[in-house]
């Protein structure tokens, strides 16, 4: 199941949810949640409320479904270490989101796109699974008959400015990414997201 974000998404979750200038562009023009009261909507949000609207922005951001979400983060709990940290690490290393954050798609919309019409390899075998778990030393490429077509005409010039994050490294003329590690504690505390509000909406 496709998870289509709207600007009226962005704009009730108060973030870009998926990086497209013209999302910014609206939340600039009106910072206030959707609907007939909310430039002046003032009403204080109980705790569970918080944690509602802080999973919903996670989960929107990465493209979930409720049940691909929770699923995930139960796996996060049975795991050793803070499940929180865990649980971020492992919404991270989906192929979807390496691509996205290598810079070779514009959103995460675009990279499930692109994995499912089968346009890279991951160490040599054709991957068209968005939700496929990368590990350190995962090399991914864009595939051979896929070179000269659509947005790869022009990737080393897509890329030339992009931050890449610590963990990813690419080879913008081999078209090739290398998953040289995981995120670190810093970038996984720099999120749009609360994830203390996340575990505890998860822990009633």
């Amino acid at each position: 199941m496709k998870v289509k974000l709207t600007a009226k998404m962005s704009r009730r979750e108060g973030v870009n949810l998926d990086g497209r200038e013209k999302i910014d562009r609206i939340l600039n023009k009106r910072p206030y949640i959707p609907g007939e009261h909310g430039p002046n909507n003032r009403a204080r949000l109980t705790d569970y409320a918080k944690q509602l609207r802080e999973k919903q922005k996670c989960k929107r951001i990465y493209g979930l479904t409720e049940k691909q979400f929770r699923n995930l983060f139960e796996e996060s709990a049975k795991k050793r270490g803070d499940s929180g940290s865990v649980f971020v690490t492992l919404l991270e290393s989906r192929l979807d989101n390496v691509i996205f954050r290598a810079g070779f798609a514009k959103t995460r919309a675009m990279a499930r796109q692109y994995v499912g019409h089968a346009m890279f390899d991951v160490n040599g075998k054709k991957m068209n699974i968005p939700s496929y778990r990368v590990k350190e030393g995962d090399v991914i490429r864009v595939r051979a008959n896929k070179q000269n077509k659509g947005p790869w005409k022009q990737l080393e010039e897509t890329v030339k400015n992009h931050d890449l994050p610590s963990w990813i490294a690419t080879d913008p003329k081999e078209m090739t990414i290398k998953v040289t590690g995981g995120p670190s504690e810093e970038e996984l505390k720099k999120q749009p997201f609360d994830i203390k509000l996340i575990v505890e909406f998860y822990s009633r």
